[in-house]
């Protein structure tokens, strides 16, 4: 049951990092997003913690995924509360195979048309 426990932190801090870091975002900044000290979010992903259920529902949201993909890793837990469009889902899956100068290019297009949209909303409302 002990390696079980300690096998599920290692996913989970394993799982944890890679968004994170997916996110670009530190350590530090996820810390103060959920208010607390980033040495917990260290804990968590090196498997010496794990966090309350009001915590992992705070993780999940800030990096855009479920708590049962935090908890399990399987993608369509992981996804299925954010995508409801299948194929702009399938899309991304594909970007996400690509090489990485390729995802970064897709981002920078991405990020563009975002910042039109909501210049266009600002500016009609």
């Amino acid at each position: 049951m002990a390696d079980e426990k300690s096998h599920y932190q290692s996913e989970f801090g394993d799982r944890l990092k890679k968004l994170r870091r997916q996110k670009n975002l530190s350590q530090q900044e996820v810390a103060d997003k959920i208010g607390m000290h980033f040495t917990n979010i260290s804990r968590y992903e090196r498997g010496l913690a794990r966090p309350n259920s009001e915590t992992l529902k705070k993780l999940a949201e800030i990096l855009s995924v479920s708590s049962g993909y935090l908890i399990e890793g399987t993608l369509e837990d992981g996804v299925q509360a954010h995508f409801e469009d299948r194929e702009l889902l399938l899309q991304f899956q594909q970007v996400q195979e690509l090489p990485d100068e390729d995802k970064a290019t897709v981002k920078k297009l991405l990020d563009a048309f975002l910042f039109q949209k909501k210049v266009q909303n600002l500016s009609a409302g």
